[in-house]
């Protein structure tokens, strides 16, 4: 006889084994702490390379205007202010990259753990169909 719930159950555990099943579980596998570290690290090396090329683009760019009247203090302002908006944009994405992580990491658990219940029970039905044969 076929059981509605057991064939519920093992249509929902074929759907996470398609899609999600690989990308979680090498999530999962990480500490939370570890998996967030990383990830932030490479998130702020990839942002400096970006803020690197873009602020060497724009100086390239107005390379003239910059020429035609530089003077010390501009230079101390402008590196200021280059420096400043770094920095800044540093502290933001280092915020936003381990909320990020942190919530993608927990999801990514709760998800894994869940298949793991729902294996378990998927057993404990065929255990107890097998009792009643």
């Amino acid at each position: 006889m076929l059981d509605v719930k057991r064939i519920r159950l093992m249509a929902r555990m074929a759907q996470y084994e398609k899609n999600d099943i690989r990308k979680d579980m090498k999530i999962s596998t990480y500490y939370k702490k570890d998996y967030v570290s990383l990830n932030t690290l490479i998130t702020i090396l990839w942002m400096t390379a970006g803020y690197g090329i873009l602020a060497a683009l724009l100086a390239v760019c107005f390379m003239d205007e910059l020429m035609e009247n530089l003077t010390i203090t501009k230079v101390t302002y402008l590196g200021a202010g280059v420096g400043g908006g770094y920095f800044v944009l540093l502290i933001v994405y280092i915020i936003c990259a381990n909320v990020f992580y942190r919530g993608r990491h927990n999801r990514a658990k709760q998800r894994v753990r869940k298949y793991y219940r729902d294996l378990s029970r998927l057993g404990k039905m065929e255990v107890k169909e097998k009792k009643k044969v």
